[in-house]
């Protein structure tokens, strides 16, 4: 298994403590509701944190993320950024972690009185829940990468399903990895109704032709940290970029390509549809992998919680 978002096994994790709610209990035995409408419905939003050198790298652009995907479903949160911030921080010192951890954010629409899909059933505010793992990503070889195949399942835009709200509902992107799964792949490329190139499945998709990068619209992918970081990374210099549609015969045709998300960071590719790539090393891709790790120091020197 070598997805973007594998994961070394950590013994820590065995006495970990979750939020539930506003209490800290044992992961192995935390639990929200049957009648929860993010168990019922998926009804909920949530964000990936990755906990480095004390800081929750990129907070203020992930707590942007939350809270406007919260507001455009209108879930109420029900504390504000600064008070949520605490709890996260409040966790994160019960748990002893400093560094080498990841959160999971979540935030449904509550418990309801009934599971159907009107909103105005419920029996009271927003269920938040975040579990804390140390967990980091496995070490890669030079020429080692992701497995990624196209897929027939498509992305979509606001007007269906809006990819850029980090909804609960996930089940078009996991079919989409499940068509390729059984073909060897790691991840699923997933192409906008237009037939070009959107993202990956749990991912944002790059590549490298010419020195130039490319990486599509902001429509039909994720509204990704990551994707953002790169993109800044590429204006500042690193390397020139351009978005817009292409076909898959482009992505095919690379020179390099990688993959971005808040869990593995940038992940380099090995093979596209049966197609070489160079995998971890690429020259571009680790000119810019060395650059994202400066944005996440000096973003952790800056912001350091526990």
């Amino acid at each position: 298994m070598a997805g973007s978002q594998d994961f070394v096994d950590d013994p820590r994790n065995a006495g970990i403590l979750a939020y539930v709610g506003g209490a800290l209990v044992p992961a192995s035995t935390a639990s929200v509701s049957i009648f929860d409408a993010g168990f019922g419905l998926g009804d909920g939003v949530w964000e990936g944190l990755r906990l480095h050198r004390g800081a929750l790298l990129f907070l203020d652009a992930h707590l942007d993320r939350l809270f406007a995907s919260a507001g455009a479903i209108r879930i109420d949160i029900g504390l504000t950024r600064s008070e949520l911030t605490a709890e996260l921080v409040r966790l994160l010192t019960a748990n002893r972690m400093t560094d080498g951890g990841h959160l999971r954010l979540m935030v449904t629409r509550g418990r309801k009185r009934t599971i159907n899909q009107d909103p105005r059933h419920m029996a009271g505010g927003a269920t938040i829940v975040v579990t804390a793992e140390f967990k980091v990503s496995p070490p890669r070889a030079a020429g080692d990468g992701l497995v990624l195949r196209t897929a027939a399942t498509l992305t979509s835009g606001p007007d269906i399903f809006d990819m850029r709200l980090n909804s609960h509902s996930r089940l078009n992107l996991i079919r989409a990895l499940l068509e390729v799964i059984d073909d060897g792949a790691d991840e699923a490329v997933m192409l906008d109704p237009h037939g070009n190139v959107a993202s990956c499945n749990a991912t944002n998709l790059f590549w490298v032709k010419d020195g130039t990068v490319f990486t599509s619209g902001d429509v039909y992918c994720f509204n990704g940290i990551t994707r953002q970081n790169v993109i800044a990374a590429c204006a500042a210099g690193a390397a020139p970029l351009r978005q817009g549609d292409f076909p898959v015969d482009q992505l095919r045709n690379a020179d390099e390509v990688f993959v971005t998300g808040t869990m593995g960071g940038i992940t380099a590719v090995r093979e596209i549809d049966g197609c070489a790539m160079p995998g971890t090393g690429a020259p571009v891709t680790a000119r810019l992998l060395a650059a994202y790790e400066a944005m996440k120091d000096t973003d952790a020197a800056a912001n350091r919680l526990v």
